[in-house]
């Protein structure tokens, strides 16, 4: 799917903007698009991004597309850097966030500032500049308390954390911006995605990076309650994919809404722990499997999430490539490359 999406973009000259394009997914975003011969500006404040990130990128992709790139480093609650980022802007892929949930359990102003503010001011310094499509991403956060498996766009329950409520108040006003000034807006539902690039480190690191940093440097690992807790893990392909579909569509259908992206899948995160130790046991000589230790649930985690694609297949085309048994075959060397010394 990604070479016809190449394949496609080889043919246009557009600009994107990727916000938070030093992160995890706004670097991976910013490669392939770079690798498409299109034009990408991009901007982070490196909160939570990392310069290395857009390093690794420029090595990544042939010099002759670096001169497509332009880094604009600042921060997009200040509403005169998302008016510069604006400018010439054909598609913006709107990355930029504070996510985790126990960052906003512990600090929600700040979690409130980066994610509605920062996406007030991108969205109406879109609107301003003419930008015509703004995808955004939002997150399985917004089915809160809801325990109808498979998660149904339609249906959402009682939010269960401030990150949450923040990435439901950008659908709101996307929803609403579509409707008022007829802005093509397309929220993404992102399902805890895994893949390159993805930050081992801190205390709102994700599961994956963290578990193989640490069993690769013999520490410790913590599985947060009986280990049966499930999710719908989503490979950092499927979520280009989605990105590029949904800045390319002419669906009209599709703008004002929001979309799961994610495999359909479900596995605890027993079986997640499972699958890192064969891959590891699979790639390192000498490496043995170790035990996990158990310990409370944590405050905000929904208890379980797995998500309904048909309507990203119906309105986007969206036919995700990697399960998360293809994704960790593909991410492990990255993982082990980038993470054992980490």
């Amino acid at each position: 799917m990604l070479d016809r999406l190449k394949h496609i973009l080889q043919k246009k000259s557009l600009t994107w903007l990727v916000t938070g394009n030093a992160g995890f997914i706004g670097s991976n975003l910013t490669e392939f698009l770079l690798r498409c011969n299109q034009k990408v500006i991009g901007v982070d404040n490196f909160s939570t991004g990392y310069q290395k990130n857009i390093d690794d990128v420029l090595r990544c992709v042939e010099k002759k597309y670096h001169k497509n790139f332009t880094f604009i480093e600042g921060d997009i609650t200040a509403f005169d850097v998302s008016q510069e980022a604006c400018k010439g802007v054909d598609v913006v892929l709107h990355q930029a966030a504070l996510g985790s949930v126990p960052r906003s359990i512990a600090n929600p102003i700040a979690s409130n500032h980066a994610n509605i503010t920062g996406f007030l001011n991108m969205l109406t310094a879109a609107k301003d500049a003419g930008v015509r499509r703004f995808v955004y991403a939002s997150s399985s956060s917004v089915y809160g308390d809801s325990t109808q498996l498979p998660k149904v766009e339609e249906h959402t329950g009682k939010l269960l954390s401030p990150y949450a409520v923040t990435k439901m108040t950008t659908e709101l006003y996307a929803g609403v911006f579509a409707k008022t000034y007829g802005m093509e807006t397309i929220g993404l539902r992102y399902f805890n995605v895994f893949g390159r690039r993805q930050d081992p480190h801190g205390a709102y690191a994700a599961v994956i990076p963290k578990w193989i940093a640490s069993l690769l440097q013999d520490e410790e690992v913590f599985i947060n309650g009986d280990g049966e807790t499930s999710r719908d893990f989503t490979y950092i392909d499927n979520v280009i994919q989605m990105n590029i579909l949904a800045g390319l569509t002419d669906n009209s259908k599709a703008f004002g809404e929001a979309f799961n992206v994610a495999v359909g899948g479900r596995n605890t995160l027993n079986e997640l722990y499972a699958l890192i130790n064969k891959e590891l046991v699979e790639h390192i000589e000498g490496y043995r499997a170790k035990e996990a230790s158990y310990r409370a649930f944590r405050e905000g985690d929904i208890r379980h999430s797995n998500a309904d694609i048909s309507k990203a297949k119906k309105y986007l085309g969206y036919a995700p490539t990697h399960d998360i048994y293809a994704g960790m075959a593909e991410a492990i060397e990255w993982y082990i490359g980038h993470l054992k010394d980490a």
